[in-house]
């Protein structure tokens, strides 16, 4: 039993394993820039995961290809551009306040002020009904 515990223990690491990205920069520039986009960009794949975390294949593609182009001289600006051109605003962690978008970021403000004006009303309807039972047993 000991020894396939042991085995066990020594195979899964080697099939357990990330893709780890070995990218030669020409600046550290570009390096800081590269660093900064895979982790402002979403996985399309995983969704709640950026491209550095990733380890979809599509997000290897993703990061090939922003890759390329800060080493071909384009700036974040270029990347991000091209990126949501090509993937729409969802690729974007941050995405802008846009009229499609609005939802995004005025909707948990939104149910925020239902949720405390059905509380509010809960208390107040609370308070009045115990105020009435007080009333009651007073008159009697």
């Amino acid at each position: 039993m000991k020894r396939l515990l042991i085995l066990v223990m020594l195979v899964l690491p080697m099939t357990i394993q990330a893709g780890i990205d070995i990218n030669q920069f020409s600046s550290a520039k570009k390096e800081a820039i590269y660093g900064k986009l895979v982790y402002e960009l979403r996985c399309l794949v995983c969704q709640n995961q950026n491209l550095a975390d990733s380890n979809a294949e599509l997000a290897i593609d993703l990061r090939n290809e922003v890759f390329k182009m800060v080493e071909a001289g384009s700036s974040k600006q270029d990347v991000v551009d091209f990126m949501v051109a090509r993937y729409g605003d969802f690729v974007l962690y941050r995405p802008p306040m846009q009229a499609n978008t609005s939802v995004l970021w005025i909707g948990p403000f939104l149910i925020l002020a239902v949720g405390i004006a059905i509380a509010l009303i809960f208390v107040r309807r609370h308070r009045l009904s115990a105020d009435d039972d007080d009333s009651l047993e007073d008159n009697q």
